[in-house]
Formats: C-alpha cells, sequence, structure tokens
C-alpha cells in the first residue's frame, strides 16, 4: 500500500487526530505524482523518438534503403516525412506544456482537466503513430510497384496471365497483415508504457472526485 492509501486512511478515521488539512495534504500528494506522471510521459515520448532516430541513421546504408533511393521518390517520402515530424514535434509540444501547467495548477478543478487533456493527448498521439506506420507501408508499397524493376515484372506477368486482379488482391492482403501485425505490436508496446502511466493518471483523477474538494 502507498503513502497516499495510507494518508487517505487516516484522514477517512472519524476519531484520527490526524491534522485538519489532510484534505489538502492528500491533495498535493495527487498533485505530486501526476506532475512526475506527466513528466514521464514526456521524457519517454522523446526518448523513443530518439531510439528510432538512431535507428533509422543506423540502417541508412542497408541495402534495402540504398535501393530505395535508386527509385526517386523523394517528391513523396520527403513531404510525408516532414509532416511526419511536424505533427510528432506538435506533440512534444502538448506533452511540455501539459507538465507546465500541470507544475503549476494549483486547484483539483484545474488538476482533473490537466489529467483529462494529457489522457487524450496520449490516445491521439498513439492513434497518430500507428496511422503514420499504415500510411508509410501502403506508400511505400506504392511506390515499389511503379518503380521496382522486379515488381513491375511480376506485374507484367500476371497481367500476361489475367490475373492481376489476384495480384493486387494479395499483395493488399498482405500488406494489411503486416501493418496488423506490427501496429499489434506497437499497442501492445504503447500499453505497456503509456498505458501504465494513463492507469496511474485515472487513479489519481477518481480519488480528486472522491475529495471532491
Amino acid at each position: 500500500m502507498d503513502e497516499l492509501e495510507l494518508l487517505k486512511q487516516d484522514w477517512q478515521k472519524e476519531k484520527s487526530n490526524f491534522p485538519k488539512h489532510s484534505a489538502k495534504d492528500i491533495y498535493k500528494m495527487i498533485h505530486s505524482k501526476s506532475s512526475s506522471i506527466v513528466k514521464w510521459i514526456f521524457i519517454i515520448s522523446l526518448l523513443e523518438f530518439a531510439f528510432w532516430a538512431i535507428i533509422s541513421f543506423a540502417l541508412k546504408d542497408a541495402e534495402y534503403n540504398q535501393k530505395f533511393k535508386e527509385y526517386h521518390a523523394d517528391a513523396i517520402m520527403i513531404p510525408l516525412m516532414v509532416v511526419g515530424y511536424l505533427i510528432l514535434f506538435y506533440f512534444f509540444y502538448k506533452f511540455y506544456m501539459n507538465y507546465k501547467t500541470i507544475s503549476v495548477t494549483d486547484s483539483a478543478k484545474n488538476l482533473m482537466e490537466t489529467i483529462l487533456k494529457t489522457r487524450r493527448t496520449v490516445k491521439h498521439y498513439v492513434v497518430f503513430n500507428i496511422t503514420y506506420l499504415a500510411l508509410s507501408v501502403f506508400v511505400v508499397l506504392g511506390i515499389q510497384m511503379k518503380k521496382d524493376e522486379d515488381m513491375l515484372a511480376v506485374i507484367e506477368q500476371a497481367a500476361a496471365n489475367g490475373e492481376l486482379f489476384k495480384f493486387y488482391a494479395m499483395t493488399i492482403l498482405i500488406a494489411l497483415a503486416v501493418v496488423i501485425v506490427i501496429g499489434g505490436l506497437f499497442l501492445l508496446l504503447y500499453y505497456f508504457i503509456y498505458g501504465i502511466l494513463l492507469k496511474r493518471l485515472n487513479r489519481n483523477y477518481r480519488e480528486l472526485k472522491k475529495l471532491e474538494v
């Protein structure tokens, strides 16, 4: 049982000798814990970005990436990457502002509102990452179908055999399966990273409602 639960139990005892301002003490503890959680959400999001940036840099000379450069698809990939980075930086800004707001809030109502905002921001962040992943997979697949010589040869053979629709259908289904599997793994990862923090925030939110201050 953590310190907050012990403080709550003592406060609720009818004949307790606990100070009269214990409700305020409980609020301060909830505020401190919530502020720490929001700060860690911001830090983890930055660490996640740094991790994938390092992975991307480490693999930039990989055979597949070198081959992809031959497709000369910068007109598509660069805008996609720029938009992705801009949206990510927007989320980093939102996480930071949530932390700054929760750090200086001075009322239970404002604290509860910031907790709700943080929850929404995290959920939108996760949805964006999964959506961007799916979009990137299909954009890359589309580029390969138009630029990759091996893929073009397969498409021509499928067309000659009258199986072009079957080829496209199978390709899309395989791509969907890959997106679902990878997306599922990401969701599982986000659940363990952000989900645990959000559960703690939710618990703090419920405790604030019980205090009715």
